[in-house]
């Protein structure tokens, strides 16, 4: 496998990359969304999710105090340029993000859908015509409906169609709004629409036909190179190991990149 081959050369190397190093036993604060299901949520007393559990046994491994911060996702800029959070792990897409964080290869494919009520005649993406879909703010499958994203023309073509796109703050909102009858369907991320299924069993359905394919990496500040691949290097030894398969099946993560 083409990452795990490599997981030898990026630790040879780790000494020699530029810029200060990251010392054991440092605390790492990871910035994630408390309401974006399987990848970092909160449970009880709990935060737990994918990506928080990666996160963890990365800092169990490197010796480092692990912190998870819920963040306003609107606010995820600020947060990790003022370095209150050292990244962002939770399911971030890199596409139309490129150039403005440190981000590691990608480790999760990932696709953009459109679940409905199960009892709604919806059947595919043009029957959205007409009909008002909420989506997550700041999301690349927001931006490439509204037509802000070049390289999705087909998705800003889908969005004009629509009576409405409606950006609610969290995907909770926009599921919330979906079961009151208030939106006929929500695009989101492929992951978390079906954990909304699993949660409300029999009440939503997934259309087969997708808006866009994608893909997540974890975000760091950007120059904060380092940083990223000391994590990433450790990322690869879980990936080697089995750790990442063993999590990706406790969380039905579909699509990890090996």
């Amino acid at each position: 496998m083409k990452q795990i081959a490599i997981i030898a050369a990026v630790l040879a190397a780790g000494a020699a990359i530029a810029g200060p190093q990251p010392a054991s036993g440092r605390t790492f604060t990871v910035g994630f969304d408390a309401e974006f299901p399987p990848y970092g949520y909160k449970e009880g007393d709990t935060y737990k999710g994918f990506d928080l559990d990666l996160a963890r046994e990365v800092c169990a491994r490197k010796g480092w105090n692990f912190v998870a911060k819920p963040i306003d996702w609107d606010a995820k800029d600020a947060e990790l340029d003022s370095g209150a959070i050292d990244c962002i792990w939770n399911g971030f897409t890199m596409q139309g993000r490129e150039g403005k964080y440190s981000f590691t290869p990608p480790y999760v494919d990932n696709s953009q859908v459109v679940i409905v009520a199960a009892d709604d005649n919806i059947a595919k993406l043009a029957d959205l015509k007409g009909k008002i879909v909420a989506v997550q703010t700041d999301t690349p499958v927001q931006k490439a409906l509204q037509g802000k994203d070049d390289e999705n023309p087909a998705a800003a073509a889908l969005g004009k169609t629509f009576r409405q796109i409606l950006v609610t703050a969290t995907y909770n909102n926009a599921v919330m709004e979906l079961e009151s009858g208030a939106v006929d369907a929500v695009a989101l991320d492929v992951g978390v629409a079906r954990q909304k299924m699993a949660d409300k069993k029999g009440a939503f359905r997934m259309l087969d036909e997708i808006i866009m394919k994608e893909t997540y990496g974890i975000g760091f500040k950007l120059g904060n190179d380092a940083l990223r691949d000391e994590v990433w290097a450790t990322y690869l030894e879980m990936l080697a190991d089995g750790t990442v398969a063993k999590l990706a099946e406790k969380y039905a993560i579909d699509g990890v990149i090996k």
